[in-house]
């Protein structure tokens, strides 16, 4: 009977009898692939495109064409659009993702899914941070996220990338004092679930939200139980918003330093 492999990480499993002299390999292989799992570290730019993760079968495939059985995956690369991070469908993976590229003031994304994820499925990767995720393998829309072990920042300024439309997790800092001075717009996600957090605070060196207002664009939802969007307007003032499981209340603050 011919080897057949696990299906998380693919690992080779030999029945009785066969691959006479090459167990020792083999196991040696197997043993690659767990430490891959345990701590592997694959860098990888996605200036060019989006990345597709794979998990094929067998062993002595090192981080190159074994890419998704790593632990750790860092993206890097100058983005000139939206990115996606695909992991294969059918396997349970725990993995941690670090963002390490340029988004410039295009506000590109990245997603991370399965094979034919959509929607919910897809799920965003904060700008610069670090983020734990799990796929239990079920199905084309079964990525979530574990937590953000890092986080990082966005800057937004009204001279280049204001409106901004914010993802769960996103810290965005906001800089009214650019050239010619101006309001800044941040966007709260769409269809956000309950627990999903934005933090937005005024970073601004002069001026500031008292000067040039952050109108908080509540995108659908509810903010503190109203159909209405927030203005932000004192100076170093710092929100955090966390949305509710009441879609009446929607968007609560969690802090507010006004």
């Amino acid at each position: 009977m011919a080897s057949s492999y696990s299906d998380d990480l693919q690992l080779e499993i030999m029945t009785t009898g066969e691959k006479a002299g090459l167990w020792g390999s083999i196991t040696n292989d197997n043993l690659k692939i767990l430490e891959l799992a345990a701590s592997g570290y694959y860098t990888v730019s996605i200036a060019a495109g989006n990345l597709t993760l794979n998990l094929d079968n067998g062993s002595a495939l090192g981080d190159s064409t074994a890419t998704g059985k790593n632990l750790m995956i860092e993206v890097t690369g100058t983005l000139a659009a939206n990115r996606s991070i695909t992991m294969p469908t059918g396997a349970e993976r725990i993995f941690i993702v670090k963002d390490s590229t340029v988004r410039g003031t295009s506000n590109y994304t990245i997603g991370v899914q399965n094979v034919g994820g959509s929607g919910a499925g897809i799920v965003p990767l904060p700008v610069g941070a670090t983020a734990a995720f799990y796929t239990d393998g079920t199905g084309s829309n079964s990525m979530k996220l574990l937590g953000i072990l890092n986080q990082g920042y966005v800057t937004v300024t009204n001279g280049s990338n204001s409106p901004y439309t914010a993802v769960n997790g996103d810290v965005v800092m906001g800089v009214t004092n650019s050239s010619g001075g101006g309001t800044i717009q941040v966007t709260l996600p769409a269809s956000p679930s309950a627990g999903d957090e934005v933090t937005i605070m005024d970073t601004s060196s002069t001026g500031g939200f008292a000067s040039n207002q952050c109108t908080v664009d509540r995108n659908g939802s509810n903010i503190l139980g109203s159909a209405s969007n927030v203005n932000l307007q004192n100076n170093n003032q710092a929100v955090t918003l966390v949305y509710t499981s009441n879609a009446t209340k929607g968007w609560i603050y969690k802090t507010n330093t006004n």
